[in-house]
């Protein structure tokens, strides 16, 4: 099992962060299938102001292009992508229509605590 971490930003709006959280709460179901049939097998995502943090656990054979590559031929995905935009937005350093950002590991406490 692999674990990657992401960032994203959300446009900073009351409004528009509600209507997100209510978006990911009710979810769509072809969207949650669409995330296991690429080898997702666990996924959350988190919020602090408009930053998200979202954590994946995958299958060891898993890839972005691979997972990439199935989003395009899923209308249903594309659907939800360009929604997602109105209340996303790049973090800085993302080139032009990126959305979340891998992110780097710096530390993590061993199994013996030291």
């Amino acid at each position: 099992m692999k674990r990657y971490c992401l960032a994203l930003d959300l446009v900073d709006d009351p409004k528009l962060i509600a209507e997100y959280e209510a978006y990911h709460l009710s979810g769509w179901p072809e969207i949650k299938r669409s995330i296991i049939q690429s080898g997702v097998l666990e996924m959350e995502i988190y919020r602090i102001s408009n930053r998200l943090f979202m954590i994946m656990e995958t299958e060891d054979d898993f890839s972005f292009e691979k997972k990439a590559a199935m989003d395009v031929a899923n209308p249903k995905v594309k659907e939800w992508e360009e929604l997602m935009w109105k209340y996303q937005q790049a973090l800085p350093l993302a080139k032009p229509g990126e959305k979340w950002q891998l992110m780097k590991n710096i530390f993590k406490l061993n199994e013996s605590g030291i």
